[in-house]
C-alpha cells in the first residue's frame, strides 16, 4: 500500500508538470504583436518565479517572524532571541567554532589545492594526481565523515585491545599513549575541520588547475627569458593571473563552511564543544523543541552566508566580463 500510495504521488505530480506545460504552451502560441518576446519570457518565467516565491521567500519570511517568539511561538519576545545568542556562553561558543571553520577550512583548502595544482602541472602523471586528490569530492560529507570517524577512533590503552583507529595505532606503534581526539575541546573542533579541507582541496585544485593553464604561453615564456623562475614566477605571474579564480574559489568553500552540519552532527553530534551554527539550528528546532531560538539561528546563518554570496556573484559577473 505504501508503495502504491508513492506511486500515486509520483503520477500526480508528473501530471501536475504536465498539465502546467501544456498550459504555457498553448497560451505562447496566442502571443503575438512587438511585446511578444517579453510575455513569453514572464509566461515561462512565472511557474519558477511561482515555485521560489512558495519554497523560498515565504518559508524565510516565516522563519523571520517565529525567531521574534518564544521556543513554543505562544508569546512575542521581539528581539530576546537575538540578545541570547550574542550573550549566551554556550551560543557564544557556537559562534566562535563557527569562526575557526570558516577561517581555517577555506584558506587551508585553498592553499593546499593551488600548491598541489602548480606542481603537478604538466607533469607526466597530472591526470592520475589530480584524480586522487579529486577523489574525495566524490565521497558525501557523511561518508568522509564516517572515514574519518575511523580515523580518530580510541579504543581504552590495556593489554590485548587493539588500535582500530589510524591516529591513535601510528601514536601506540611509536610509543605514545591512545587518546580520545574526538572529545578534547578546541583540538576536535581542528580535526573536524581537517575534513572540511580534505574535502574542499579537490575542487580548489581542479578549479585553480584550469584557470592556471588559461595563463598565456607567451606571458611565461617572456617571464623565463627575462630570468623569472621558481617562486619568482609563481608570486609574479602566476598569483596575479589567477587572482579572480582564487577569491571565486575562497568564497565558494566560506559559503559551503559556513553551512556545514553533517560533518559535525555525523562525528560529535555537536558535543564536546564541537557545535556550530547549522548544527546548532537543528539541535534547538528539533531535539530542544526551542522553534524560537532555531529560527533565530537559522536568520543569523542567513544573514551571514548572504554577504559571502553576493560577493561571489559580483566577481563572477567581474571575471566574466
Amino acid at each position: 500500500m505504501e508503495i502504491a500510495a508513492k506511486l500515486g504521488q509520483l503520477a500526480l505530480g508528473l501530471g501536475a508538470f504536465a498539465l502546467v506545460v501544456t498550459v504555457i504552451l498553448l497560451l505562447a502560441g496566442r502571443f503575438n504583436g512587438p511585446k511578444a518576446d517579453r510575455r513569453l519570457a514572464w509566461l515561462f518565467l512565472a511557474p519558477t518565479v511561482l515555485g521560489l516565491a512558495v519554497a523560498v521567500v515565504y518559508p524565510a519570511l516565516r522563519t523571520v517572524y517565529e525567531s521574534l517568539f518564544d521556543a513554543h511561538g505562544a508569546q512575542f519576545v521581539g528581539l530576546d532571541n537575538y540578545v541570547s545568542i550574542f550573550s549566551s556562553a554556550e551560543q557564544l561558543h557556537v559562534l566562535r567554532n563557527t569562526a575557526i571553520w570558516v577561517l581555517l577550512s577555506p584558506l587551508a583548502a585553498t592553499a593546499i589545492g593551488l600548491v598541489y595544482a602548480v606542481l603537478v602541472d604538466r607533469s607526466r602523471f597530472e591526470s592520475f594526481a589530480k584524480a586522487l586528490v579529486f577523489l574525495p569530492m566524490a565521497i558525501s560529507f557523511v561518508g568522509a565523515s564516517i572515514i574519518w570517524k575511523f580515523v580518530y577512533e580510541y579504543r581504552p590503552d590495556l593489554p590485548g585491545v587493539s588500535q582500530i583507529g589510524l591516529l591513535n595505532q601510528i601514536l601506540v606503534t611509536l610509543g605514545g599513549t591512545p587518546q580520545q581526539w574526538l572529545i578534547n575541546a578546541p583540538l576536535n573542533t581542528l580535526l573536524l575541520v581537517v575534513v572540511m579541507i580534505w574535502i574542499q582541496a579537490g575542487f580548489a585544485m581542479t578549479v585553480l588547475s584550469a584557470a592556471i593553464k588559461e595563463i598565456p604561453v607567451e606571458i611565461i615564456e617572456s617571464a623565463q627569458l627575462d630570468g623569472v623562475t621558481g617562486i619568482g614566477l609563481f608570486r609574479n605571474i602566476t598569483l596575479p593571473s589567477i587572482r579572480p579564480t582564487i577569491v571565486v574559489v575562497l568564497t565558494t568553500i566560506a559559503i559551503w563552511t559556513l553551512k556545514v552540519f553533517d560533518i559535525v552532527r555525523t562525528m560529535t553530534g555537536g558535543q564536546f564543544d564541537t557545535s556550530v551554527v547549522a548544527n546548532e539550528f537543528y539541535t534547538q528546532s528539533f531535539r530542544s523543541d526551542n522553534q524560537g531560538l532555531g529560527s533565530t539561528l537559522a536568520v543569523l546563518l542567513f544573514v551571514l552566508v548572504l554577504p559571502v554570496i553576493l560577493y561571489n556573484i559580483r566577481q563572477l559577473r567581474r571575471w566574466g566580463a
